[in-house]
């Protein structure tokens, strides 16, 4: 008998220690605070919301770029004089940029959503936005044809647009930073795919507007859902967040300095670049590369031999009348520019950095940039905004559905220690600083809306192909040989997804 009690009370102590283990194993575990103790993501404890470290995925259309030193400038003989290209060393942040210049058929695309959305109540933003198709035009050719159908035939869909000012690119960019943003919502179950065909223009999706909750859209399934983890501590659904790491940055134009370094693509001088973590490649001295291909960074022609030996690496003009070659021997084989992922792609594997149109990039132009430039992340263009309050300190809309934003006061610049007033597109060069004055249209083709242009068109000689070199327009005018690309700021590892920032040592163990 007393075996059998020993017995049973030894199962019972069993039972009860498996209840207490099984009970534990479905315990929930919230991470704590390093600096409080307290949990994250528990409603019990205020419901404070911390996601998982998430990379950044990388957007529709862009290649990730990563940054380093380089020497920015002329890698060749200046024989324009102009003396605007100086040499000089700058270190860019890892970015992201399109993989190719933005096509006709992608501008379609913005056509026709503006035209759907605001057609009918505001038909000026769709007018506004159109191409200028005029810029075919030419006093002594006929491009008449060029003038009707380059921007509209289907044959044409994917050669880069043209006839777009600096203004009209820059609204591309905010356009599609609001799409591919709505489109993640709608990936994720928080918006739902009705409101895209109820659409209207005072009830557009954009990104600011939703994130300052002033968009009304429909919950999509996961919003609604008690699984969803973007839930109030009351279990009531919330707007997403951009700490929630799902929302991309704004798409934008790139800076010179962005644009040039990818165009040079120097990670492919690397015979052992860094493939995981905790191994690097070497730290290497940058030949000057004239043009942006690395398979003859000095020549303008394939030197491999095989079926592509001796073809031109870009579309350009070898001459005065020869943009193309002789019959049954065309020498790039386009007369104007071509689709936007032919030629040769750099090592960056991004397409026609040189030849086909050239680009708007972000930054004010000045002749003597160089002498002021910041050897960090270097651009000249900084108008600093703020987002716009009512007197009762809410944030509002305009009529295109975009979160007001004001141009940030002199008194908050005042307190900066950092900059000193938020208009800085002539900082050191036409400000009372620097004694510099530009008289736009009087003596000088140069004020704060001029533009720099990098990348030698269809219709440029080889000297332009060069990313070191760069030339300017007015930000409203536009021409046959300039098209545009989009970039994206790069968050996180600068060395890319799967890579962590910083070195990382064995911890030493302590002496006793």
């Amino acid at each position: 008998m007393r075996t059998r009690s020993v017995f049973l009370w030894m199962c019972a102590g069993a039972a009860t220690a498996l209840m207490f283990s099984s009970c534990s194993l479905f315990k929930k575990k919230y991470e704590k605070s390093a600096v409080t103790g307290w949990d994250y993501n528990n409603p019990k404890w205020g419901g404070f919301y911390v996601a998982k470290n998430k990379e950044q995925q990388t957007g529709p259309g862009l290649v990730f770029v990563q940054g380093g030193t380089f020497t920015m400038g002329a890698t060749e003989q200046d024989v324009m004089y102009q003396w605007n290209n100086i040499p000089r060393r700058v270190t860019v942040s890892s970015f992201y940029i399109d993989e190719t210049e933005v096509a006709n058929v992608h501008y379609r695309e913005y056509l026709y959503w503006l035209n759907r959305v605001f057609g009918q109540t505001y038909p000026q933003v769709y007018l506004k936005a159109l191409p200028d198709t005029l810029v075919w035009r030419s006093e002594l050719a006929y491009n008449e044809p060029l003038v009707e159908y380059y921007f509209r035939h289907p044959a044409y869909n994917y050669y880069p647009v043209v006839g777009v000012t600096w203004e009209q690119a820059s609204d591309f960019c905010k356009w599609r930073s609001d799409r591919v943003n709505e489109k993640l919502l709608i990936d994720a179950g928080i918006l739902s795919m009705q409101d895209i065909d109820n659409e209207q223009a005072d009830n557009v999706f954009t990104t600011g507007a939703y994130l300052a909750g002033l968009y009304e859209g429909t919950p999509g399934k996961m919003a609604n859902s008690r699984k969803s983890p973007y839930r109030n501590p009351d279990g009531t659904p919330r707007n997403i967040t951009f700490e929630d790491g799902l929302l991309l940055p704004n798409y934008r134009l790139p800076t010179e300095a962005e644009w040039e370094y990818a165009a040079l693509a120097y990670i492919g001088e690397n015979p052992n670049p860094s493939r995981k973590e905790g191994k690097r490649g070497e730290e290497l001295i940058m030949n000057r590369e004239i043009y942006p291909w690395s398979i003859n960074p000095s020549g303008l022609r394939d030197q491999r031999r095989g079926n592509f030996e001796g073809q031109f690496l870009a579309n350009f003009k070898r001459g005065l009348g020869d943009n193309m070659g002789i019959a049954g021997g065309l020498n790039d084989r386009a007369s104007i520019p071509a689709p936007v992922k032919s030629f040769y792609p750099n090592a960056f594997g991004i397409y026609n950095m040189a030849g086909n149109v050239s680009e708007w990039v972000a930054d004010v132009y000045r002749q003597l940039t160089p002498l002021d430039a910041d050897g960090f992340n270097y651009f000249r263009g900084n108008v600093f905004m703020d987002v716009y309050r009512n007197p009762q300190g809410e944030f509002e809309k305009d009529s295109l559905g975009r979160l007001k934003k004001i141009v940030e006061p002199d008194s908050i610049a005042a307190k900066q220690l950092n900059y000193q007033r938020a208009d800085v597109r002539d900082y050191l060069d036409g400000d009372s600083l620097s004694g510099v004055t530009y008289g736009y249209g009087i003596t000088s083709l140069i004020n704060n809306e001029t533009r720099v242009i990098k990348g030698g068109s269809w219709n440029d000689l080889p000297y332009w192909l060069s990313p070191g070199t760069r030339r300017y327009m007015q930000q409203n005018m536009a021409s046959n040989t300039v098209g545009f690309r989009c970039a994206m700021d790069r968050v996180g590892s600068q060395e890319g997804n799967g890579f962590r920032t910083g070195n990382y040592f064995r911890q030493p163990r302590q002496k006793r």
